[in-house]
């Protein structure tokens, strides 16, 4: 029986967009509401351990901890919040340990962007304890978990695939860090660069609408200003721009170091005799000593970054601060407590970038390097080389200042941290820990080579058919004759009219029983066939390959059930894959010019 066109298995066309877009969108805003409230409440929650712990009263109002001198009681309070934090995640949930990020990409890399949702309550509790008790951690990390989170729970609440839940999880963590800081673009590139794993329609525009929402968010709560402020910048010379790009491949070093140093740590702490839960108290001893040493050493910091970028502070207590939130910040996250890196690494690549541009201005001062531009370049280059979030730290520095002046040289500062980390280090501060666990994290977005090419381009013409009404004795004699066609490993079985029925392999023909030598072939082929038409493209062709379960594809002009123009293999697969290592790897004879006469 001939097979209708509406019995075939066709490929699915691969469309930009559907309607179920749209549906995910409009999932994405509410989950991008929920995440900026949760940030404004994430930042309320810091506020109030902070006053509490330091200053023995309940209230909201934004204050440092290192404000309010508290004497020996500097050396207990870290270890008293670290105690909390480490019972939550031993009785809670040992994901909260971390700095939030590396978790969220582990569930979409190998749980199918499955957060449990205790996360959405636990992990900003615990890193609002961690913070508020003199935690050298920026809130970023945690915001970006929990959004992660929210959007990972409606999704899991909702009939999602893993697509779209990926979606939502990483619409809700750009909306965190958008509510936070103010930053729809460099959230958006952030979702792209560590979350999304892709560049696609349909995973761009929810995230960038989620960040859209958050920020507004943002500015009702009375935050429209730059997170970080700082005076006008003038236009860089080329000499200037030149040095800042040096300054950025030192950040780069000093962002291999770092994530170094921190894993090593971490690997020490691994190695105590005592349980995890109580390594977080450890850490906390070292940051009550380095806050009662230097107090800005303390708490979140984003007031420091601000005064690196200003220049108001004198180069002694710059470097006094930046070493002993170093120290602070390292040993605390290594002990696996909960906090963020953002605002560490940003005084870190602060503090350096402005005691070189000092120095280069005391040094050639024709160059007329800005140490301001110079903190504001190291900030974002040791982010980009520690995160491997290049795009991200180039546009989050830019939004957070709201300079213009500054873009330049943040593009060059922070594209040669960039390659001095990919040339030194393997794995970068967010990928270290879940690679160590076997996890395969995607760095190079490129352009599917299946999907750039045409059925109708890389099929067999004209292939070997076989009659439908072929007996199965007859096929195998065929078979052993050795005749022209008979190496092929698959077979189209096509009717008198040229209309296909289907597809035997050798193996299928040659293992019928003698008993059925007598079978006509259209009773062996378990239809409706899968066919393809010359307009599909590879890829919709692989797709159809492996929803069937075969290794060939007769191929069909469009509208018909035959016949057969072509067939598509494995084979074609793989031989578009060569011609991308080709011309990745395969370099051409180089351009010789010719005299002329």
């Amino acid at each position: 029986m001939e097979p209708s066109l509406a019995q075939l298995h066709l490929p699915r066309r691969t469309l930009p967009l559907d309607r179920r877009a749209l549906a995910i969108c409009g999932l994405a805003l509410v989950v991008a509401l929920a995440a900026a409230l949760v940030a404004q409440a994430l930042g309320a929650l810091i506020a109030l351990c902070t006053h509490l712990a330091w200053y023995g009263r309940f209230s909201l109002e934004h204050v440092e901890a290192w404000a309010n001198q508290r004497g020996a009681w500097t050396l207990v309070i870290p270890v008293l919040g670290a105690v909390v934090v480490g019972v939550m995640a031993r009785f809670g949930s040992r994901a909260i340990r971390g700095h939030g990020i590396p978790e969220a990409m582990e569930q979409v890399l190998v749980n199918e962007s499955r957060i449990p949702p205790r996360m959405a309550w636990l992990k900003p509790l615990s890193s609002a304890i961690a913070i508020g008790t003199g935690g050298p951690f920026g809130a970023e990390g945690p915001i970006i978990a929990t959004g992660g989170a929210l959007g990972s729970l409606l999704g899991q609440l909702r009939h999602t695939t893993a697509q779209e839940r990926k979606i939502l999880l990483a619409s809700g963590a750009a909306a965190g860090m958008a509510a936070t800081f103010g930053t729809p673009v460099a959230a958006v590139l952030i979702a792209v660069e560590l979350l999304l794993f892709e560049f696609r329609a349909r995973s761009i525009i929810p995230v960038a609408l989620a960040t859209s929402v958050a920020t507004a968010v943002r500015y009702a709560f009375g935050g429209d200003g730059p997170a970080f402020p700082m005076p006008a910048l003038a236009p860089p010379s080329g000499w200037a721009l030149a040095l800042y790009v040096c300054i950025g491949a030192v950040a780069g070093v000093a962002s291999v170091g770092v994530t170094r140093l921190v894993y090593a740590i971490e690997d020490l702490f691994e190695r105590l005799p005592i349980h995890w839960m109580w390594w977080p108290a450890l850490g906390a001893v070292v940051v009550g000593v380095a806050g009662l040493i230097e107090p800005r050493a303390l708490g979140v910091g984003y007031g420091n970054i601000t005064d690196i970028l200003a220049g108001n502070l004198p180069l002694a207590v710059l470097a006094s601060v930046v070493l002993f939130k170093f120290v602070a910040w390292a040993i605390y996250l290594g002990s696996g407590t909960s906090g963020g890196t953002l605002a560490p690494l940003f005084t870190f690549g602060g503090g350096l970038g402005f005691a070189l541009g000092t120095a280069l201005a005391v040094a050639l001062p024709a160059a007329g390097v800005d140490p301001r531009v110079a903190a504001l370049v190291g900030m974002a280059a040791i982010f980009a080389g520690a995160s491997r979030a290049f795009l991200t730290s180039v546009v989050f520095a830019f939004e957070t200042t709201q300079q213009p002046m500054g873009l330049l040289p943040l593009l060059g500062g922070c594209a040669a941290a960039y390659l001095v980390s990919l040339v030194a280090m393997r794995h970068s501060i967010m990928t270290e820990k879940i690679a160590r666990r076997g996890v395969r994290v995607p760095q190079d977005y490129a352009a599917d080579p299946l999907d750039q090419l045409h059925v109708g381009a890389s099929m067999t013409r004209s292939p070997v058919t076989l009659r439908a009404g072929l007996t199965a004795a007859a096929a195998r004699a065929w078979l052993a004759s050795g005749a022209p066609g008979t190496g092929h490993q698959g077979f189209p079985v096509v009717e008198e009219d040229g209309s296909v029925l289907g597809v035997l392999t050798q193996r299928e023909i040659l293992e019928v029983p003698q008993e059925r030598a007598e079978t006509v072939l259209r009773e062996l082929v378990a239809g409706p066939p899968a066919l393809v038409h010359p307009g599909h493209t590879l890829r919709e062709a692989a797709d159809l390959m492996t929803e069937r379960g075969v290794g060939r594809l007769p191929v069909v002009e469009e509208g018909t059930v035959g016949p057969v123009v072509g067939i598509v293999t494995s084979s074609d697969l793989l031989a578009a894959h060569r011609r991308r290592l080709r011309e990745q790897h395969q370099p051409a004879a180089p351009l010789r010019w010719r005299r002329a006469g």
